[in-house]
């Protein structure tokens, strides 16, 4: 599950979240890359705009009203749907995890940037500094 250094387009299919859209509501549609993984597993490109913390996802609970939101510095964004939860891993209060149990919201730079020329670098130097910033915002909305 290595990138080919393609940026494809969400427009048209089930990676389009730009609008509103439960996780799951095409997460078992037949586009390959969601067969080959399972379901999302995949990184995003945010467009930046300037610098500093930019929103990189919203995710609102429509039935607790919890929300997050996800403002970053970093170029991309993996979002993992919980597809190999498979029921061994017990948490609190004895839950079990099975598949899509949970999603994650990972800031990051683009997965296999080195080898990617389109890709932004993620090459750190003798001397140089890597600085980034996440900030992961809990509330509820009603």
């Amino acid at each position: 599950m290595i990138p080919t250094g393609e940026i494809a387009t969400v427009e048209g299919t089930p990676f389009d979240f730009r609008q509103p859209t439960s996780i799951g509501a095409r997460i078992k549609e037949p586009h390959p890359q969601l067969k080959h993984g399972q379901g999302y597993g995949h990184n995003w490109v945010l467009k930046r705009r300037g610098e500093g913390l930019q929103m990189a996802a919203i995710a609102i609970d429509p039935v607790s009203g919890r929300t997050l939101e996800v403002t970053t510095t970093d170029p991309g964004i993996q979002f993992y749907a919980g597809n190999f939860l498979d029921g061994t891993i017990t948490g609190k209060g004895g839950h079990v995890y099975t598949q899509r149990a949970g999603f994650c919201l990972e800031t990051q730079h683009f997965p296999d940037s080195p080898n990617q020329s389109n890709f932004p670098s993620s090459v750190l130097k003798p001397g140089e500094e890597y600085k980034t910033s996440t900030v992961f915002t809990f509330g509820i909305s009603r």
